[in-house]
């Protein structure tokens, strides 16, 4: 049984579940029948829960995590893994891959994280075969290891991690010194090495994606199962797509190795939505003669509605029988209960980021004010004037931040609308950040040329002056500064387009035909709000997903400049991507007094 990239989502979560096909008693105030309700599902106490009874119904049970575990919630900003620790040892891994993610706080961050998970008396082997900490690397000695041999009735099976070298090199932050090998050399290297125990019955627990597990399970001899992360994969049957999820490939997947034996390649998706349970069995040479099964996820047998704007009700039992029955018609689903400890390890900690969010991470210099156009005048703090050049000051400031820590990127975008409020002058706190952006988007790299960055602000201008768009889809940049006519025509409204990617050199003119690394967050990266360049990038699958929630993202910008003690201020005029502004009326903002946008 197995998870992977959880991210710090350790609460439950929630999906609609549709009710057309059933007739409910329940209605709305003005009458209406329910169309659809919400289903909490996933999340630690129910998973908790749901390992321990199919590990009761089982034989021979291993329980293994394919890698990141932290980074992605504001409980991981606040502690650091520990909450993440805490609950992965309810479940007590028989085996933990490391991910990209588990270096974000360097290999000091990691090894406080470990500390944590080896806490109790559930010690989880740590597995990163392809990882060698450098000499001054706290976690140098005794936190990782290449493999693990575990036993069950007398037979060995050896598990060994895998992280995803470039991946983590390029956008993480693992220490200068620590090394990633190659995943395909040393997956055999070690597999002969067990071999020669005489260990035939081989597990890669790996962080490499589902795609690149594939390929590697063609890679190798003497491997039999591959158990992945990193990618979210959602695998499985077409009632996850009738659930309204995306599953992109069979569970389990079976791949032919260079032995010519079969592989049984499996990945649980991600967030703690869900297990898989992989069943396999072997034969006297330790070769796979079957493989089977499917994920579970579990769901919560409690429903509420929405009875009018004001209210919400508990649905009656008969409802809620109907509910339920539905849901158990797909094998898929688990009618599970929380277990009360991690139920309670959970609360207490969601309980405490009302207190931590609260705590100072910096000092606003100046006020920064908020807008979308320039001169459009949506500011709560400061005169329309103070925009009217060059638009929003903190718009700006978000973009620099998404640029400055995610590694690769060269340049950032963030759409106006995405960013909420102005910020004023004064401490910083982190429920600040929340309340600047709000959204669950994370922070995504998409490789464009320059031409294609081009074309995606013109998509964005056009969006909100030709589409009857919303005016939120005016962009903002780091690393990328130009000039804005609102009054031609669409596809020429942009002009004097000039990079400086990660602010790190000098103002250059963009090169149409080179290609640049591009970080945004995953709405407009899809290509909504306007920015329809990004979409078919994105579609295709061309992008990296770091996982990072974008006000975490700008959280660790401020906690940086705070642990160098420098303070949040208005960026420099020459960063301001926006350099000039001419209204839709043809007044320029940056030479003549000029009113709205």
């Amino acid at each position: 049984m197995h998870i992977n990239d959880h991210h710090s989502h350790i609460e439950a979560e929630n999906f609609d579940f549709d009710l057309s096909s059933l007739s409910l008693s329940a209605r709305t105030e003005a009458g209406d029948e329910l169309d659809e309700i919400s289903v909490s599902y996933g999340g630690f106490p129910m998973l908790v829960n749901l390992f321990n009874t199919l590990a009761g119904q089982s034989e021979n049970v291993l329980k293994l995590h394919a890698g990141d575990s932290i980074t992605g919630t504001l409980l991981n900003t606040l502690f650091k893994g520990v909450a993440d620790a805490d609950v992965m040892n309810q479940i007590c891994f028989d085996a933990f891959a490391l991910g990209n993610h588990e270096f974000d706080g360097g290999d000091s961050g990691l090894a406080y994280f470990l500390d944590a998970l080896n806490a109790t008396a559930c010690h989880t082997p740590v597995l990163a075969a392809n990882v060698v900490p450098g000499d001054a690397s706290p976690i140098k000695e005794g936190y990782i290891q290449p493999y693990t041999i575990v036993k069950r009735e007398g037979e060995q099976i050896g598990i060994i991690g895998l992280d995803i070298a470039g991946k983590t090199k390029n956008s993480s932050r693992p220490d200068a010194g620590t090394e990633f090998l190659d995943e395909t050399a040393t997956a055999q290297q070690y597999i002969d090495e067990l071999a020669a125990l005489g260990v035939n019955k081989i597990i890669l627990l790996t962080h490499y994606t589902f795609e690149g597990d594939k390929v590697l399970a063609t890679k190798l001899k003497g491997v039999d199962v591959i158990v992945g992360g990193d990618s979210h994969s959602l695998l499985g049957s077409d009632n996850f797509a009738a659930l309204g999820f995306n599953p992109v490939g069979d569970y389990p997947t079976q791949i032919t190795n260079l032995d010519g034996d079969p592989v049984c390649v499996v990945q649980a998706w991600e967030y703690a939505h869900l297990l898989g349970k992989l069943d396999v069995s072997f034969d006297e040479n330790g070769v796979v003669s079957t493989c089977a099964g499917q994920p579970y996820m579990p769901v919560r047998n409690a429903f509420s509605y929405a009875y009018n704007d004001t209210e919400n009700r508990n649905l009656n039992s008969n409802d809620s029988y109907l509910i339920t029955q539905a849901l158990s018609a797909y094998p898929e689903l688990v009618v599970t209960q929380a277990d009360a400890t991690t139920a309670q390890i959970v609360d207490s900690y969601v309980s405490q980021t009302v207190e931590l969010q609260q705590s100072v991470i910096g000092t606003i210099s100046n006020d920064l004010c908020l807008d979308r156009f320039p001169g459009e005048g949506r500011s709560a703090l400061c005169n329309a004037s103070a925009t009217s050049a060059m638009g929003s000051d903190i718009s700006n400031i978000v973009a620099k931040a998404f640029m400055t820590v995610t590694p690769t990127a060269d340049i950032g975008i963030q759409n106006g609308g995405g960013v909420r409020v102005d910020v004023a002058a004064g401490e910083y706190t982190i429920a600040d950040a929340y309340t600047l952006l709000p959204f669950s988007n994370t922070l995504v790299t998409l490789e464009m040329s320059g031409q294609q960055v081009i074309d995606v602000l013109e998509d964005a201008l056009a969006n909100a002056l030709d589409n009857a768009g919303s005016t939120g889809s005016y962009p903002y940049a780091s690393g990328l500064r130009y000039e804005v006519d609102a009054s031609q025509s669409a596809g020429s409204r942009v002009s004097n387009v000039e990079v400086n990617p990660r602010v790190s050199g000098s103002w250059t003119a963009i090169d149409t035909s080179a290609t640049y690394t591009v970080v945004t967050n995953d709405f407009i990266a899809s290509g909504q709000d306007g920015y329809t360049t990004f979409g078919p990038i994105f579609t295709a699958g061309d992008f990296v997903d770091t996982f990072t929630e974008y006000a975490q993202g700008f959280v660790d910008y401020v906690n940086a400049l705070t642990a160098n003690g420098m303070n949040l201020q208005k960026l420099p005029v020459d960063e301001y991507s926006t350099q000039n502004y001419i209204g839709r009326d043809g007044c320029n903002h940056g030479t003549e007094s000029c009113t709205g946008y």
